[in-house]
């Protein structure tokens, strides 16, 4: 009598994963500025990338889109930043939160952390309407209002957001920075203290739930996510195949409806509610059903 051998699956790293971690690597590419505990000064710094990345990383080889905006419109220059504007609209009418999905590395480190076994997972976190309309309020107000209007006297105003709130900033700069380099530790003041704690709450959400900071406080996101309904990469509603069945809101790991609307702002483009739709109703993303039909093709053993 023959028996059937347990199907074994080869382990893949999916392409999603692939480009997220590839970008990360991209945007911190410097090694030598980890090494040394220095901040990277070369030309590369005048560009900025399309996801959140700390210009103050040692390993950071360009500029954030959200700093060089802040920095313009603190510098006391009447002139509107257009180099960052015009970058912004650029990337944001071609891609919007694509970006967020797959070309952000602190994106990345929150799905990362996801990932570790929590007893109770949650959907959404309590006042998740009013939470969502945050990250709005913190664009208007620490990375544009207060840069232009707070000022020393010299007229130059600040960073805010850098400076009170950036998880990333604190992870990748600000931590590294303090903890081994030179002289850091000494200027470390009330705000890091602050940005510190701020991460660390960042860091517990991230397990229970996913993205919390796309979600609710990225300004980042929030740029990207008003370029959602036209920009050129898109998710595609065929409202004569959709049932409204919900399934791919259940699906989505941020809750979005994309049989609602399709074009919501907070819709990262990850793209899983298009296998999870019975009806083909969803298109225009790269999505894991092809992934996972690789990952058939591999089995060992299969006939």
């Amino acid at each position: 009598m023959n028996r059937k051998l347990p199907i074994m699956k080869k382990k893949m790293i999916s392409p999603r994963a692939f480009v997220q971690a590839a970008f990360a690597v991209l945007y911190n590419g410097y090694l030598a500025g980890f090494a040394r505990v220095k901040i990277f000064s070369g030309a590369t710094k005048r560009f900025c990338v399309p996801g959140l990345n700390c210009y103050s990383c040692p390993g950071a080889l360009f500029a954030c889109p959200l700093g060089s905006l802040q920095e313009e419109l603190a510098s006391g220059d009447v002139r509107l930043p257009l180099y960052t504007l015009g970058f912004l609209f650029v990337f944001g009418a071609a891609m919007g939160r694509f970006i967020c999905e797959w070309l952000c590395p602190f994106g990345f480190i929150q799905e990362l952390l996801h990932k570790i076994p929590f007893p109770r997972k949650l959907r959404r976190l309590p006042g998740d309407r009013a939470l969502v309309m945050l990250k709005y309020v913190l664009l208007a107000l620490l990375c544009i209002l207060l840069p232009l209007t707070v000022t020393n006297i010299v007229g130059q105003g600040s960073p805010w957001f850098c400076k009170v709130v950036c998880p990333a900033g604190t992870l990748e700069a600000g931590l590294p920075l303090v903890l081994f380099g030179e002289g850091y530790a000494d200027a470390a003041g009330m705000w890091f203290v602050i940005k510190t704690a701020t991460l660390a709450v960042i860091i517990l959400l991230s397990v229970l739930t996913f993205r919390p900071f796309c979600r609710y406080l990225c300004p980042l996101g929030a740029i990207y996510g008003l370029f959602n309904p036209i920009s050129l990469v898109r998710l595609r509603l065929d409202s004569g195949k959709c049932t409204s069945c919900g399934a791919c809101q259940r699906a989505c790991r941020l809750d979005v409806a994309p049989f609602k609307k399709p074009d919501s702002p907070e819709c990262i483009r990850c793209g899983d509610c298009i296998p999870a739709c019975p009806h083909g109703a969803l298109s225009g993303l790269p999505s894991r059903a092809r992934e996972r039909r690789t990952a058939r093709r591999c089995r060992v053993g299969s006939p």
